[in-house]
């Protein structure tokens, strides 16, 4: 099979109610939209009803609520028939846990270090505290654990099909080791031989497997003695005195111990995603680890369904690098016919880059999110914003300070567990060496945590050889930060630490312990710092600092404001010599608000004296609607009347109610995730419901009509130029080097929240309607509110990416120089290979230009002398501008009245027959 020319991808979020039949039927929509790859959530075999699919609990076969493998071979078949290709998501750092749906992990709760599975998971079986000795904490009770006992929502039970025990507590199972069976079966003469046999097993060396058949047996026979072992089961029940001690001890005894949801944070000994208990992290750098959980996905590649691989959350992993090079070598060698691109999921932190020796494709592209970001607000507005933010909610301006003491509390809260891991990890390190073991727990922890939270990137990648230049450049950063906040007495601790992680190479120390235990202490700090990260600023301080929301968003360097364009033109460049193929994302599943909502948003860069304005009236106009007098917060307020100016419907006749529903939807998460009001582990029912009054109030009451009338009509007002934002962001996100990421839905207007809103259903019956319509430039701009006017312009220039796709692929990219009343409104530059030249034009800041307008397109004479110049010569040809109405003659200069004289943007070719 040949390999299909990557163009354009389209991601699509399945789950149960959108099924990979239900895609089929809009192939040819993507295909006429100029589409040339779908790019699937998570296929495997995931937790019932998840609408994710990173959760997934069986890594061995194709989701049977998406339709499983026979569905996604028709997915396939039609993705071919319009020579289109499939990129799949997969998660390889981690599966769900908990439960009662996961095999692998069932057998390891059953068995504990006799599982052939007691290797997959990332467990620390050597716990420094007793009570875990070798056994796994279980966080997964509703209370605490006598209490669970002793009100009976721990019970046994006996699955006769199988012929099995264990513990049930809700939604989750506990398996019972076979072992113990012989406690349960007790001495009945009906039961005791069996019961015998299964005492047997602990003085067996081949007990896992002996067992298998033991169970068959009592399977066999269970319908038989079901009554003697349901009259067994109720000496167990935890409510009676007896019961209780004997379920007690017989939980004692497994490879397991059984604790409150709320010790995870403090005690866990083993490695979750983040601090969800309900996803477990795997071991994938082990070879029979990386081919249980690979091996569906290979057999989908050997057999040519797959076309390319999109990888979660890779700084998760132990070793990153090796295992992109492994994956490489791999999939190389089960399709050696054709490149199959590999795609990371990795934040870059500002300045950072992807390592070009991972030998993969590029991101998945959400820094490309934030490098449009920042080009489009205007850097004048962040004082007058800042001062806004900080007077009101008396919350920091620079949002550096949010995330540290954000990072301080995950380190001491959610994630107190894992950094103790690591301190402990440290502490054995300094024991190793005589001139270190004086060196006690609670330096080590202090030092730790200061370097944690000056952490200037998600991660380093400390290899054998120590760190790589890059990663003591921003060790140093962070080395530097935590002087600044610990006291003097511990300096001489962090230079412990700099030795340690990465600076002294754990490969110049002798083979066996002492080199291990220090691997394993770089490996674990390495796999802290990047959930303490994402915890700290995408789960906390984005939802905690407003100076304006969107810059707070995945991937963002929210501590900047704006940048500026010759950086943009630079990153394009640097992008085209190292990762040509790099995904460029505009929206993902992952975003905090839509890409048409943050455009929205950018506005107010442009005129914050005057949001400022209406910020002070609205809070007047807020006062009688409130339960309770500081309900919302200042911050909480300020932070609402930014989501709705920046999700505000288009739509005169919205259906407001549930607009509401939405809003609430997410003003719910965003308390919890701010952890300052409210918070998931401790909800504040009384300011959540004071809170959710006023939003009602608000949105649908007539008391809460003055207000709403004054955001609206704010929000209509910088409307047309959030939307010439969106259609500017359009452009370049399909025009710069790298390939075009559309989310599900985006080519319409994208004025969504957070996730879940992010994944609502799609109405593609409207879309594909709209795309069969020939397009009108003068009737798209006159409707433009509907958002075909979006979708228009993403299909002409996905056109162009077929018809010249070397020339979008691999052709140089030259900024242009822009003179003029309005040059630093314009951005404008040339891309060109083999005599075929692309120009494209699209204005930034076009705020004061639209001369309050109502539709988002700047008059031509606005523009006046404002001009690009051109560095190829004269043509006496005309280029081809967007919807055929943008025909010109280009000079040496090209005026901007003329190149966006009839639509917002342009992107011009010259003709097929045009000399180079």
């Amino acid at each position: 099979m040949k390999a299909l020319p990557l163009r354009a991808t389209q991601r699509l979020q399945f789950h149960k109610g959108f099924t990979l039949d239900d895609a089929v039927p809009l192939v040819p929509y993507f295909a006429r939209l100029g589409i040339s790859h779908l790019y699937a959530s998570p296929l495997l075999s995931a937790r019932a009803g998840s609408m994710h699919g990173y959760d997934v609990v069986d890594p061995t076969s194709v989701n049977p609520e998406l339709g499983g493998e026979p569905a996604l071979r028709r997915l396939v078949a039609a993705l071919r028939e319009h020579e289109m290709g499939l990129i799949l998501d997969i998660v390889s750092n981690h599966m769900a846990v908990g439960g009662a749906d996961n095999p692998w992990w069932l057998d390891l709760l059953e068995w504990g270090r006799l599982s052939p599975y007691s290797e997959f998971f990332d467990i620390q079986w050597h716990s420094p505290d007793p009570l875990l000795k070798g056994q796994l904490l279980m966080p997964f009770l509703g209370s605490d654990y006598g209490e669970a006992l002793q009100t009976g929502t721990l019970t046994l039970q006996f699955d006769a099909a199988h012929g099995t025990f264990y513990v049930e507590h809700y939604e989750h199972r506990f398996p019972i080791c076979p072992k113990d069976y012989a406690a349960i079966l007790g001495s009945d003469e009906l039961l005791k031989p069996l019961a015998e046999r299964f005492s047997a097993l602990a003085y067996q060396d081949d007990a896992y497997h002996e067992a298998a058949w033991l169970k068959q047996a009592l399977a066999e026979r269970a319908t038989e003695v079901l009554p003697v072992i349901e009259a067994r089961l109720s000496a167990f029940d935890g409510r009676q005195p007896e019961g209780f001690n004997r379920l007690h001890q017989l939980l004692e005894q497994q490879a397991y111990r059984l604790a409150s949801w709320r010790t995870a944070a403090d005690d866990i000994n083993w490695r979750r995603f983040f601090d969800v208990n309900e996803l477990g992290g795997l071991r994938v750098e082990r070879t029979a680890v990386f081919e249980a959980t690979h091996g569906k996905i290979f057999e989908l590649i050997s057999e040519g369904l797959v076309d390319g691989l999109r990888i979660d959350h890779i700084d998760g992993l132990a070793d990153p690098r090796g295992y992109c090079r492994k994956l490489r070598r791999r999939v190389d060698s089960l399709s050696p016919e054709r490149h199959l691109p590999i795609f990371v999921e990795k934040i870059l932190g500002e300045g950072e880059t992807l390592r070009e020796d991972w030998q993969v494709d590029g991101t998945t592209g959400y820094e490309f999110m934030d490098q449009l970001s920042l080009l489009q607000h205007h850097p004048e507005g962040f004082e007058p914003l800042a001062e806004l933010w900080t007077r009101h909610s008396e919350r920091p301006s620079a949002f550096i300070e949010e995330a540290r003491l954000a990072r301080q509390q995950i380190l001491n809260g959610s994630l107190g567990g894992d950094f103790e891991s690591v301190a402990q990890a440290l502490l054995q390190v300094a024991r190793d060496d005589v001139m270190t073991r004086d060196l006690t727990l609670g330096a080590i922890r202090r030092a730790l945590q200061e370097l944690i939270v000056h952490f200037p990137v998600y991660r380093t990648y400390i290899s054998a050889r120590g760190r790589s230049a890059a990663d003591d450049k921003v060790f140093q950063q962070a080395m530097d930060g935590a002087r600044t906040t610990l006291g003097e007495g511990d300096w001489p601790v962090l230079e412990h630490l700099e030795k340690w992680l990465g600076g002294q190479p754990w490969r110049n120390r002798p083979v066996g312990r002492e080199r291990k235990i220090l691997k394993h202490a770089c490996v674990r700090f390495q796999q802290l710092t990047s959930p303490a990260a994402a915890k700290a600023v995408e789960d906390t301080a984005f939802y905690r600092s407003a100076v304006l929301l969107s810059r707070n968003d995945v991937g963002f360097s929210t501590e900047q404001f704006s940048a500026p364009l010759a950086e943009f033109h630079a990153i394009n460049q640097h992008r085209l010599q190292t990762f040509p193929d790099n995904l460029l994302a505009t929206a993902t599943h992952d975003h905090k608000r839509g890409e048409d909502t943050r455009a929205r948003l950018a506005v107010l860069s442009e005129c914050a004296p005057w949001y400022a304005e209406q910020v002070n009236h609205w809070r007047t106009l807020a006062a009688p609607l409130r339960v309770e007098p500081n309900t919302p917060s200042a911050g909480d307020e300020l932070i609402l009347y930014q989501v709705l100016l920046g999700s505000w419907p288009l739509d005169q006749g919205a259906d407001f109610d549930g607009y509401q529903q939405r809003l609430w939807q997410w003003q719910q998460k965003a308390l919890r995730e701010a952890k300052l009001q409210s918070s998931w582990s401790a909800p504040n029912d009384a300011y959540e419901q004071g809170v959710e009054a006023f939003l009602s109030r608000l949105l649908l009451s007539d008391e809460g009509q003055a207000l709403r009338s004054a955001i609206g009509d704010a929000a209509q007002s910088i409307a047309p130029a959030g939307a010439l934002n969106g259609l500017a962001q359009s452009l370049l996100h399909i025009t710069v080097p790298g390939v075009p990421d559309l989310y599900q839905g985006d080519e319409f207007w994208d004025f969504s929240l957070v996730d879940p809103d992010n994944r609502r259903p799609v109405d593609f019956n409207a879309r594909q309607q709209a795309l069969d319509t020939p397009p009108d430039t003068g009737e798209l701009l006159f409707n433009w509110r509907d958002g075909r006017i979006k979708q228009a312009l993403i299909a002409q220039v996905l056109a162009l990416r077929k018809a010249h796709p070397e020339l979008f692929r691999s052709g140089t990219y030259t900024p242009l120089e822009v003179v003029g009343t309005h040059a630093e409104r314009v951005v404008a530059f040339c891309r060109e290979h083999q005599g075929k030249r692309l120009l494209v034009v699209v204005p930034r800041w076009s705020h004061p230009l639209l001369e309050n307008g109502v539709y988002p397109q700047i008059n031509a004479q606005v523009w006046g002398d404002t001009r690009v110049k051109l560095p190829f010569a004269a043509t006496t040809q005309n280029w081809k501008g967007l919807f055929h109405t943008g025909a010109v003659t280009p000079d040496k200069e090209l005026l901007i009245s003329t190149a966006l004289g009839d639509f917002p943007v342009n992107v011009f070719i010259n003709p097929d027959d045009q000399e180079s």
